[in-house]
């Protein structure tokens, strides 16, 4: 039961981040820019986070999601750092506990 729960919370956080990057505000892209990425790159990171919460969302798929998710979120907090935006970090920790907690899970 607990492991249902952590698979639909990370499943809607990496959902709603990833609709939130792909068509999010014209600030949203700015931020990216602004940290050194392509325009497209927040795009891009909205369809790799929409595909995360896919693959978390099926049993057999799970655990390619769950890397590809921390792979997604350790790129996040370093560019964030580097940039020493720290509040970022806040909602980065939150997936990083969402992660570990349904890694932890089953």
């Amino acid at each position: 039961m607990l492991h249902t729960i952590f698979t639909w919370l990370v499943v809607a956080a990496f959902a709603g981040a990833g609709l939130f990057n792909a068509i999010g505000p014209a600030a949203q892209r700015q931020s990216f820019v602004r940290w050194g990425y392509p325009p497209w790159w927040c795009l891009l990171t909205g369809l790799l986070e929409l595909a995360t919460a896919a693959l978390v969302a099926l049993p057999a798929t799970q655990m390619a999601g769950l890397i590809v998710g921390a792979v997604i979120i350790s790129v996040a907090a370093a560019t964030v750092v580097r940039h020493r935006e720290f509040s970022h970090l806040i909602p980065i920790g939150i997936f990083v506990v969402g992660l570990a907690a349904l890694a932890t899970s089953s």
